[in-house]
């Protein structure tokens, strides 16, 4: 009797201790993760659901420290790694895995990755993305993608706008900057300009 009581205190102790014991990791062995790597996932108590989220960030080409710390970021915030898509979107724009791992460590993966990705298609120099993204992670005013890439369609250079960014611009304001930048633009060599010459007799 004290034996199975015994037993059963073991069993027990050791559910609570690992959730996840019989998480499969051989979907990341397939993807291409070291047995060091899944060593470390497992001493992180890695489920299943986050290994299939890892599968789509080795897909993407993060190595195996990076996927550990991702689990890892995410368990210090209390919460599992389910942001595998927005990783690899973030890794597919040319994001390295440093400025990835800065996004996870702030827990804003899936909130700005979007954006972020927006920021790459718009052709922004790697100093404007790089000053854009801190803004967000340090949760200072930042203009919409949208705004940025019209008032870069309009004519202004990436110092321009990221001046009018640090002086507080809002969305609204970038909107109504474009419309009248726009309307010049269409309006210019409209006018109407007078022909002189000789009057007809």
């Amino acid at each position: 009797m004290k034996s199975r009581a015994l037993l059963l205190g073991v069993f027990v102790l050791l559910a609570g201790c690992k959730k996840h014991m019989l998480t499969d990791y051989r979907p990341l062995d397939q993807a291409g993760m070291w047995s060091s790597g899944l060593e470390e996932l497992k001493k992180l108590d890695t489920s299943d659901s986050e290994v299939a989220q890892l599968v789509k960030a080795k897909q993407a080409r993060l190595s195996d420290d990076a996927c550990v710390a991702l689990v890892a970021a995410a368990h210090e915030r209390k919460h599992p790694f389910a942001s595998g898509e927005s990783t690899a979107n973030l890794a597919h724009a040319g994001y390295s895995e440093a400025q990835i791992l800065d996004i996870a460590q702030a827990d804003q993966l899936d909130a700005i990755s979007g954006d972020a990705v927006a920021l790459r298609l718009i052709g922004l120099s790697d100093n404007f993305v790089q000053v854009v993204l801190q803004r967000h992670l340090q949760g200072k005013p930042t203009l919409g993608m949208p705004q940025i890439a019209r008032l870069k369609n309009t004519g202004l250079t990436e110092k321009q706008i990221l001046d009018k960014i640090k002086s507080g611009m809002t969305d609204a304001q970038a909107d109504r900057e474009v419309t009248a930048r726009e309307a010049a633009r269409n309006h210019a060599g409209t006018g109407f300009v007078r022909v002189h010459g000789r009057k007809p007799r």
